[in-house]
């Protein structure tokens, strides 16, 4: 459920908390996306070896 502070102008919001407080629950965040990434990885090993080989198919044809 959105909170009232989606509401307000992002300015208002950027103002009150700290960069720490921000970067705190972004580090959170991206700790549990790992997380849930590695769960399903164990939970869907086929899907995982596809996605990776897709990734390593995308990085030999990507252009510098």
């Amino acid at each position: 459920m959105p909170d009232r502070e989606s509401h307000e102008d992002p300015s208002q919001r950027d103002s009150r908390e700290s960069d720490a407080e921000r970067r705190r629950r972004r580090a959170q965040f991206l700790r549990e996306l790992t997380e849930a990434r590695e769960l399903r990885d164990r939970v869907q090993p086929r899907r995982a070896k596809a996605a990776r080989l897709r990734h390593a198919m995308r990085m030999r044809t990507f252009r510098w």
